[in-house]
């Protein structure tokens, strides 16, 4: 089971293989939510759909469908379970 130990600073450096099974890298963001049972969910910060509209627009370039973003997306990062 992967661990780590907390500097006198409050910070940790999360094991390779956490950050690899949640698909993080530097500059990712966490969430830390507690559960009723008073387990720990560590999980990766989504961004908001409207964060990003128009980010990539250039005029006079076509559109991508759903399908081909979603094959670019899974392309990269793999398939999410």
């Amino acid at each position: 089971m992967p661990s780590a130990t907390i500097t006198s600073k409050g910070q940790i450096t999360i094991p390779k293989a956490v950050r690899e099974a949640l698909r993080v890298r530097a500059g990712d963001r966490l969430d830390f939510v507690f559960g009723q049972d008073g387990h720990l969910l560590l999980r990766p910060v989504g961004i908001d759909v409207t964060e990003v509209r128009g980010l990539l627009y250039r005029k006079g370039r076509r559109g991508a469908s759903v399908d081909q973003m979603n094959a670019a997306i899974r392309r990269k990062h793999g398939r999410r379970r």
